[in-house]
């Protein structure tokens, strides 16, 4: 892991070079006591702060000794705060973070889990300063038939256009702990995040983590990992009632993927603009690409390469001034020798 570190300004600078994006270093490996940091998530509050999140690892590996730990910009992704870690239960891994501010209560509410079994909901009422104890609300979200469990990771998001507004609502995903298959759901809140409600899952196997936009309809689209390689696309399926059901699942032929992490975002209803990052490759995990749609992702018309390099899991946020706030995993070796943003222009958007 100390080679992957040493290479990561060379891969940062090769993707500057190419893309002419301002890519900046969060989360750097063996920094802060942690040697790996992984699953980025991004959010921000009504005050234009920028909180960053990700998993504070003690190797590469998905188990183990893993905390949550979190970043703060006040100045839309140009300096950071030092490294605040949020939750840390010994030697248990703390993960999957699924952030999102809630704008009526004005509170920063993260979903996670503990070893990939039991949902966590951790709040803070300051954007970021301190946060309450962890609560437990596996009994509300998760099926006793169920084994594995994830929440995102990715943003999740509170409902604007529709009968359910102000729902927040996370994209998450488990296994059926009898043959381990994999499924797509969403969790929601309509109080707040006070209490959290299973919503529904998607028919069929082979989904897995996944992420959330509301369509200009009130209508969601939940997009989605796909597990088998055969296909290698990704899959989405849409709600009409809030998430509690889901159309069965299709391939989205036009983004490609190598069975990897992505993130929608809805960067404005009107205009309809929404966007997607994934590695666009159709076998590595490389070439991070933003993809544009201005149909509600029935296409995307523009692929814009944000990092040519190596690269893995992505989240993305609009600032207070309407840029884009990319972060993602990057590196030489490996696409994980750290976590880096990239701060993409509005009127890269709306060309």
């Amino acid at each position: 892991m100390k080679i992957i570190s040493s290479l990561f300004f060379i891969v940062t600078t090769l993707c500057l070079a190419a893309q002419r994006f301002d890519l900046q270093q969060v989360f750097k490996n063996h920094k802060d006591g942690y040697n790996v940091f992984r699953i980025p998530a991004v959010i921000v509050t009504a005050s234009g702060k920028v909180l960053a999140f990700c998993e504070g690892r003690k190797s590469l590996h998905d188990y183990g000794n893993i905390d949550l730990v979190m970043k703060t910009s006040a100045d839309n992704g140009k300096t950071w705060s030092g490294l605040k870690v949020i939750w840390d239960n010994g030697n248990n891994t703390c993960g999957n973070p699924a952030p999102v501010f809630d704008k009526v209560t004005g509170d920063v509410i993260v979903l996670a889990t503990l070893n990939n079994d039991k949902v966590f909901v951790l709040r803070s009422p300051d954007e970021g300063i301190s946060w309450a104890t962890p609560v437990d609300i596996t009994s509300a979200v998760k099926l006793p038939d169920w084994g594995w469990y994830a929440t995102g990771p990715v943003h999740a998001i509170q409902l604007e256009q529709s009968t359910y507004k102000r729902r927040l609502v996370v994209p998450c995903n488990h296994t059926v702990a009898a043959n381990g298959d994999n499924f797509s759901h969403v969790i929601y809140s309509d109080d707040n995040g006070k209490t959290w409600q299973l919503g529904g899952s998607v028919s069929n196997g082979n989904t897995n983590e996944s992420t959330v936009a509301e369509l200009t309809n009130g209508n969601l689209l939940l997009n989605m990992r796909n597990t088998d390689k055969r296909a290698p696309s990704r899959k989405i399926s849409i709600s009409s009632d809030g998430g509690d059901t889901w159309t069965a699942p299709v391939y989205d032929s036009t983004l490609i993927e190598p069975v990897c992490q992505g993130a929608l975002l809805r960067y404005s209803f009107s205009p309809d603009v929404l966007l997607f990052t994934n590695p666009r490759h159709s076998s590595k995990r490389k070439n991070l690409t933003l993809s544009v749609s201005n149909d509600g992702g029935k296409t995307w018309t523009r692929h814009i390469t944000v990092c040519a390099k190596k690269s893995a899991y992505s989240d993305m946020v609009v600032l207070s001034n309407g840029d884009i706030l990319c972060l993602f995993e990057t590196g030489k070796i490996l696409p994980y020798a750290g976590i880096v943003s990239a701060i993409i222009q509005s009127s890269v958007i709306s060309k």
